[in-house]
């Protein structure tokens, strides 16, 4: 109980994000998330537990199926552990129901990556070998965790039934036992072992497929890493979970409480720097502006000075008709 708390497994989905048939699996809500039953997830592993074993025990074989990003890391990792095969990274119509075509493009990379091997790409042209490597690479990608699969498994881990919905639907086509993580927004009816448990986080996932990867180590002569290890300290109850719920519900409105104020103070700051160029660019635009005007007067005037200089004085007519009345007031004087 005290490593599923700390792991994180007791988280479920959003309260507005539930299907029904989780409900038996379901202890509360709190913070509007669900609240996972750790008791029934315990169970539930011990009984996921002893059926892989007696699955591997009778020399058959196990296929991890993990796509989520988060999860791929720990999949990959537990399943060659154990000696399983793995899909991580995407999900190829008919792997299990067409296994034959499947089984003919895994011989097909076989040979490939011996042809690259064996330098046969070197002595191709550069673009067809480049093709080849192309080629070989965008197999590897979905099939390098099943290349040695010369049969189908005889069980089945999936991480999200949700997300791995094609690979449940084909195992129960060809009715192969399914055991998985379902969390509140998943259908537990689909997996033949459900296992109720956050599969979302990363802990979690690696918590409950490192478990059900030692139920395929101690049925093949080897030693558990996980499974038989007790946990230390006082005997953890459900009053904890909440506890630890609330504790990093807490911690999540603090990061976002913090996320936003630092938010505000980058937006001031930016805010502040726009006025402080602002104040820069018309403190520098300023003085140009003014040189300009009292330049344009000056320079206007100086051109109508010039006009006035070359311009000929206009000639008066009124020193034209001032001559003869002159003579006139001399001839008169004479006469007297």
């Amino acid at each position: 109980m005290k490593k599923l708390l700390e792991g994180g497994v007791h988280f479920g989905h959003q309260t507005r994000k539930w299907n029904p048939k989780m409900a038996r699996f379901i202890y509360g809500a709190r913070n509007g998330i669900y609240i996972i039953d750790l008791a029934k997830s315990a169970e539930a592993i011990s009984v996921a537990y002893k059926a892989l074993f007696e699955i591997v025990s009778q020399n058959g074989k196990v296929l991890f199926v993990g796509t989520k990003k988060q999860c791929q890391e720990a999949v990959t990792e537990e399943a060659l552990r154990s000696g399983s095969f793995y899909i991580t990274n995407r999900w190829l119509g008919g792997t299990l129901t067409n296994y034959k075509t499947i089984e003919s493009r895994i011989r097909y990379l076989k040979q490939l990556e011996a042809k690259e091997v064996d330098g046969v790409f070197e002595r191709l042209p550069k673009k067809e070998a480049a093709l080849l490597r192309k080629e070989k690479e965008k197999l590897a990608y979905t099939l390098s965790g099943i290349k040695e699969m010369r049969r189908l498994p005889q069980a089945v881990v999936v991480v999200d039934p949700e997300v791995e919905r094609n690979a449940v639907r084909e195992a129960r086509k060809l009715k192969i036992p399914v055991f998985g993580i379902v969390d509140t927004n998943s259908d537990p009816d689909v997996l033949d072992f459900p296992i109720p448990a956050n599969d979302d986080a990363v802990r979690s996932v690696r918590l409950i497929i490192s478990v059900l990867a030692d139920a395929i180590v101690e049925a093949k002569g080897g030693i558990p890493l996980v499974a038989y290890t007790k946990d230390e300290g006082e005997e953890v109850t459900m009053k904890d979970a909440i506890r630890q719920a609330d504790k990093e519900n807490q911690e999540r409105l603090a990061a976002i409480r913090a996320a936003r104020k630092e938010r505000q103070e980058r937006y001031e700051r930016y805010q502040a720097m726009r006025a402080t160029r602002r104040d820069d660019y018309s403190r520098d635009r300023k003085p140009q502006v003014e040189e300009q005007v009292t330049e344009a007067p000056a320079a206007s005037e100086k051109v109508e000075v010039e006009a006035k200089v070359e311009e000929p004085a206009p000639v008066k007519k009124t020193t034209q008709k001032a001559a003869p009345k002159a003579q006139e007031d001399t001839a008169k004087e004479e006469e007297k």
